[in-house]
């Protein structure tokens, strides 16, 4: 054999075997290493968490579970209704259904309140029962750690988050129809 014809089958069945089979060791090593990591990460228990949506009233930062949200609408859509209490803004279609929108800063007893800041409505579902929460700003889908919860106690908010993020009861808040004026 010459030089040429030796060397390329050395590569083929020779003694070249021996690095290309070192190689493939340490990849199917590094492979199932990296297998078992993300088998590991993907079995760890993770602390249970509240997803919600967040958003503000009155300069203060409020929360509902994202479940009970049955969509998101801009204010701009909002009627007034003449002769209503003061906690009932007016009223929004949400998905063919008229939804009276209530006033959280007259509801939590913050100052302020009417339409003038408002941006969206975020239409709540409770019990079957659809109603809007008019927010000055929507900040966004959260995910808050169940441990950092602190109950609040009888009223209106359920949780406080370590962030001053207040969760609120929305079977406190009462439906709609069961509020005198």
């Amino acid at each position: 054999m010459t030089g040429p014809e030796r060397d390329a089958a050395g590569e083929l069945g020779g003694q070249g075997d021996v690095p290309a089979q070192r190689d493939f060791e340490d990849r199917e090593r590094i492979l199932k290493e990296r297998a078992a990591v993300v088998a590991r990460v993907r079995a760890e228990p993770r602390a249970a968490g509240m997803k919600v949506l967040a958003f503000t009233v009155g300069g203060e930062k409020y929360a509902v579970e994202v479940k009970a949200v049955f969509q998101v609408l801009d204010a701009s859509g909002l009627f007034s209704l003449p002769a209503s209490p003061p906690w009932l803004l007016g009223a929004v279609a949400a998905r063919t259904r008229v939804v009276p929108v209530l006033d959280l800063q007259a509801l939590l007893g913050l100052e302020g309140g009417g339409m003038s800041d408002l941006s969206k409505i975020v239409v709540i579902s409770d019990e079957g029962e659809l109603f809007g929460l008019a927010v000055e700003e929507l900040i966004g889908q959260e995910e808050i750690d169940s441990e950092g919860l602190r109950r609040a106690g009888e009223g209106a908010i359920a949780f406080f988050a370590p962030d001053r993020l207040a969760v609120l009861n929305l079977s406190r808040l009462g439906a709609p129809g069961s509020r005198s004026g």
